[in-house]
């Protein structure tokens, strides 16, 4: 994988504070930022902080960052965008107390899929995305650890498709993610990791 420089990308909304020292980017994220249309609670919201490139087919990308949130539903992770009502986001999440790992697939509708990780916090995080055939692959670890799928989800292959790290406030004030790495290479070979 090729590390990406911070600067290489476009933010969909713009974070609160940016700070870049030692290949590491500190984002402070807008207190109510967050992503999500309509399933459930009835809303839209599209003020998520996504530093995005493009991410051609048959290419992989990961997002590093530092886990240390304390509040209701701070998130960070990769945030894999077509369009507004197109998107896919993956990472960490606080939920209910506990940091848990999952996904938000959006086509026109969000849905949510969550598995707690306590033993992640204060660890560095690595989420990955995929991209090949029809669809794309979410992995993550923490540390050097093995991988876990997250989620397999579809995604055109003829459309342009930008991704890269984001980070989500939407309950307070004050979350700063230290982000760690920015990669990009060949996708994965395959689905299963013994094929």
């Amino acid at each position: 994988m090729d590390a990406l420089a911070w600067n290489s990308g476009s933010w969909t909304n713009p974070p609160e504070r940016i700070e870049i020292a030692d290949d590491e980017m500190l984002v402070t994220a807008v207190e109510g930022s967050d992503a999500w249309r309509l399933t459930s609670y009835g809303f839209i919201h599209d003020s998520e902080h996504a530093l995005l490139a493009p991410l051609a087919q048959d290419t992989a990308m990961e997002v590093a960052f530092r886990l240390d949130f304390s509040h209701q539903f701070d998130q960070a992770g990769i945030f894999v965008a077509i369009d507004e009502e197109t998107w896919i986001k993956a990472g960490v999440e606080r939920s209910d107390g506990v940091d848990c790992i999952g996904a938000v697939v959006t086509r026109g509708s969000s849905d949510w899929s969550l598995s707690p990780v306590p033993e992640w916090h204060g660890r560095v995080v690595t989420v990955r995305a995929s991209r090949s055939g029809n669809a794309l692959t979410v992995r993550a670890r923490v540390d050097d650890e093995p991988w876990r799928l997250v989620r397999v989800a579809p995604l055109d292959p003829d459309k342009l498709v930008t991704a890269g790290p984001m980070c989500c406030a939407p309950t307070r004030a004050g979350l700063r993610v230290q982000f760690v790495g920015w990669r990009i290479g060949r996708a994965d070979t395959s689905l299963h990791p013994d094929e």
